[in-house]
């Protein structure tokens, strides 16, 4: 496998404090890679400087060779990174539909001019934009809350309308941020099952953030350990399970 994205000497500080402290890592084209590490590590800080919503103080981060850690988060997202978030986000008065539609970029109804001028190409794109959307919602079991708000779906459930969202994008990496955070049992192992899926099928990468440890040993080919904005060590789930200086930073256990 080759690299897909590429973080090197990453640092970013706040009020002189460095979050992240000249963080590398690498993630393979079609990997499942968890970066895990205790609270206040600067997984999420340095998350937010891959997806674009933090600017490094100094590094450089690339997305298949490109450099992206200049460019604002819809940049990003154009070059082909998505990100979900530890709560999921929607736009509770509109139907779960409607939620991944929006979604969908490159939609010629979006300018005022192509209304009037392109009609039929706009009629043609709300179609597909249409199918596309309930065919993801069918991927993650949602396609019976269709017309429900978003509003009314569980925790959980938002989850898995964040992934549908991101994938209407058609990304390549996909930035999971805590996806079994509040999830009850039953919806952990369906979010497993369908990031194992589309990294199957569709070949998307995934850099995924979680403390639930079940789930990074389950579903990671690799694990970056993070502690005091430093990357610990990157291995395999067993190389980082049995690591005395995991044990001692992240897990609190070594005798």
């Amino acid at each position: 496998m080759s690299a897909l994205l590429e973080a090197h000497g990453v640092s970013k500080a706040f009020a002189g404090v460095r979050a992240v402290d000249d963080a590398s890592l690498v993630v393979q084209d079609g990997s499942i890679t968890a970066l895990i590490g205790p609270n206040g590590a600067g997984k999420s800080t340095l998350f937010n400087c891959i997806s674009g919503f933090l600017r490094p103080d100094e590094g450089r981060i690339e997305l298949a060779g490109r450099r992206i850690d200049r460019r604002p988060p819809h940049r990003v997202v154009a070059a082909g990174l998505g990100r979900t978030f530890q709560t999921a986000r929607a736009l509770t008065r509109m139907t779960v539909l409607d939620n991944v539609r929006l979604a969908a970029p490159a939609h010629p109804g979006e300018r005022l001019r192509d209304l009037v001028a392109r009609r039929s190409a706009v009629r043609r794109r709300e179609h597909e934009v249409t199918e596309q959307a309930n065919d993801l919602l069918r991927l993650v079991r949602l396609d019976t809350h269709a017309d429900a708000l978003s509003g009314t779906l569980s925790g959980g459930q938002r989850k898995l309308l964040d992934l549908a969202r991101i994938l209407m994008a058609s990304p390549r990496l996909i930035l999971l941020d805590e996806p079994m955070a509040g999830v009850n049992p039953a919806l952990r192992e369906e979010l497993l099952a369908h990031v194992l899926e589309l990294r199957g099928s569709r070949g998307i990468t995934f850099l995924v953030v979680e403390h639930d440890l079940g789930f990074v040993m389950q579903a990671s080919d690799r694990v970056v350990v993070m502690t005091e904005g430093r990357i610990l060590m990157d291995g395999t789930p067993d190389e980082v399970r049995n690591d005395e200086r995991v044990i001692d930073a992240y897990l609190g256990t070594h005798a």
